[in-house]
């Protein structure tokens, strides 16, 4: 084992992974959503672990292909554009004059199926790049970073995103259970002794986590005076809401005011929020994680990647629908994603578990 091994810091893996869903939502380009989800996998297959989380990335991956799948067969139910090439016609199903003008089924044309697949694509990649986070970042340890004041909210958030893992590793405990008692049931059979085992796993897990954090006094807080606590409240609100209308300007791109303006002042109040209201909240931290170089180089690769593609033309990064067209691959677009590409090798091999735990 190398001696500079060690876990990255678990924020510089987020960072990165929603830099890059926000390059992903930028585009309809099939090729560059394609070269996103492939940066991705490439990073995870080389920088995971061998924790339980790390094999989130093919529950995600399954979710991505129902994503795709859903919004392709969506568009034939009911469809989004009249005329175009017809592939095939299936009968029409009429709607009660509630619903005028929708109806359901009758001809598909090569517009509408593209125009699902490229939109299923593009939403399929986003939720990659938050599997890539999961498989990348210790939940546990991301819960140590975040500031004082969203102590209770990022727990519950942590809790959350800790589900996909949790049942991935209930699921391979109990089939290993099932093959050590030579239990091969198939169909209905199989699938009662595979769920009901991991549904009761999922409870105890539930309970144990309940009494832990009781035990260490989540969800207690000291005496605030009630000025102090709704001026907290009200920055942490206001802000997010101005970062959320701030990053609709951004990706919208449409309106000046509504941009990094609205941006830059909505993390300003959040941020005064979160400073005061973490003031108040003490808080102690076992071996916190440093941040080092590699951290701070993921980092700027994942903000470079998206960086780059919200200054590319928007020419270079859709794809025509109507009339359709062959997608291609503009030269600062993929340079833009395989920045992305690069904490493959910045960041530093993790320590295995067992490793970990000594």
């Amino acid at each position: 084992m190398p001696g500079n091994a060690r876990a990255l810091h678990p924020g510089a893996w987020w960072v990165w992974a929603l830099a890059l869903a926000v390059a992903a939502s930028r585009t309809t380009n099939p090729l560059l959503l394609t070269l996103v989800i492939a940066v991705a996998g490439f990073v995870v297959v080389n920088r995971r672990g061998d924790a339980p989380w790390a094999l989130a990335f093919r529950v995600y991956a399954l979710v991505a292909g129902v994503i795709v799948v859903s919004r392709v067969l969506f568009r034939i139910l009911i469809g989004g554009e009249d005329g175009g090439h017809v592939l095939f016609t299936l009968p029409a199903i009429p709607l009660p004059a509630a619903a005028a003008g929708i109806e359901l089924l009758g001809p598909t044309s090569a517009e509408e199926l593209l125009g699902g697949f490229y939109d299923g694509l593009r939403l399929a990649t986003i939720v990659l790049c938050v599997g890539a986070a999961n498989a990348l970042a210790n939940p546990k340890r991301l819960l140590k970073a975040v500031p004082g004041a969203l102590a209770e909210v990022s727990t519950a958030v942590t809790v959350a995103l800790s589900v996909a893992p949790q049942l991935v590793e209930s699921v391979q405990r109990v089939r290993r259970a099932r093959r050590l008692r030579a239990a091969r049931g198939r169909g209905l059979r199989f699938v009662k002794g595979v769920f009901v085992p991991v549904l009761a796993d999922a409870m105890d897990r539930s309970l144990l986590l309940a009494a832990a954090m009781d035990s260490r006094g989540y969800g207690r807080r000291g005496y605030l005076a009630p000025r102090v606590r709704v001026l907290i409240a009200t920055c942490v609100l206001a802000g997010l809401f101005g970062v959320a209308v701030g990053v609709y300007g951004v990706l919208d791109g449409s309106s000046s005011w509504l941009g990094v303006p609205m941006l830059v002042a909505g993390l300003a109040v959040a941020s005064a929020g979160f400073v005061l209201g973490g003031r108040r909240i003490q808080r102690t931290a076992y071996r916190p994680d440093p941040w080092r170089l590699p951290e701070t180089l993921v980092v700027l690769c994942g903000v470079a990647s998206a960086g780059l593609l919200l200054a590319a033309p928007p020419a270079q990064l859709a794809t025509s629908v109507s009339p359709p067209s062959w997608p291609t691959l503009p030269l600062l677009p993929t340079l833009a994603v395989l920045i992305a590409v690069l904490p493959a090798w910045l960041a530093p091999r993790p320590l295995p578990v067992a490793q970990v735990a000594r």
